[in-house]
């Protein structure tokens, strides 16, 4: 389905701003900014996106993120559509194209690219994680290789480290999920360095396909802005 010209009084106006270190060819990434306060019910029929059962902050964050993969897809391949929801709650995306949604805490986005340019692209952006919660979560999201030195971090640090971790590992599902078709979990896979730049980089430790094995490696990079932590992964065609 195509979306109209409206513009819901509930997103803030698109952006084309492309916050991460790194520019990959080929690659549209569109954000908005969601108020659930202003949502109004009919702004999916007059977006032409399809309505939801569900309370408004997920119906709001559902339209921002489709609002951002139409645009994406129209900078991409010349054809702006909504991308339907597959059954495992994934976005269906045109043949011949990758991509990614992401959204919380009133920021949303997409990056989308052709296949032949990207076989994979995940997009993730989270919250700084308080301390105290990444504290209570940290033994599941890290692996004991990861967990290395973590007891030795201030309080700042040790939320950076969850918080960071858990979003790349977000996009690593992301991207490799529709190649594998198999989900794979926190300790399945860990992040073996990270730098100052934004760069980072992810190693499986299970298989996942005969293309996708223990030890594979896959470049990341991500960005802090706003009290926000966005990541990407990307795998080359």
């Amino acid at each position: 389905m195509t979306s109209t010209l409206y513009h819901p009084a509930c997103c803030s106006p698109l952006s084309d701003h492309w916050p991460l270190p790194l520019a990959l060819p080929g690659v549209q990434l569109i954000s908005t900014r969601f108020d659930p306060a202003l949502l109004d019910p009919e702004d999916f029929t007059r977006c032409g996106v399809p309505g939801m059962t569900a309370v408004s902050k997920r119906q709001t964050e559902f339209l921002a993120g489709r609002l951002c993969a139409c645009e994406a897809l129209r900078r991409a391949t010349g054809a702006p559509c909504i991308p339907a929801v597959n059954e495992d709650r994934s976005p269906c995306w045109p043949a011949g194209v990758v991509g990614s949604i992401t959204h919380g805490a009133g920021w949303a986005a997409a990056a989308v690219a052709r296949r032949a340019q990207w076989r994979g692209i995940g997009l993730d952006v989270e919250k700084q994680i308080p301390t105290t919660r990444a504290d209570r979560l940290v033994a599941e999201i890290l692996t004991p290789h990861e967990l290395e030195g973590y007891a030795a971090l201030d309080e700042t640090q040790r939320a950076l480290r969850v918080t960071l971790t858990f979003s790349l590992k977000e996009s690593l599902f992301k991207a490799l999920y529709p190649l594998v078709n198999k989900r794979f979990y926190f300790q399945e896979a860990e992040l073996i360095h990270h730098d100052s730049s934004g760069y980072a980089r992810l190693r499986l430790l299970t298989d996942l396909s005969e293309d996708w094995k223990t030890g594979a490696e896959l470049d990341g990079q991500f960005v802090q802005f706003d009290d926000y932590l966005l990541s990407l992964v990307s795998i080359a065609a």
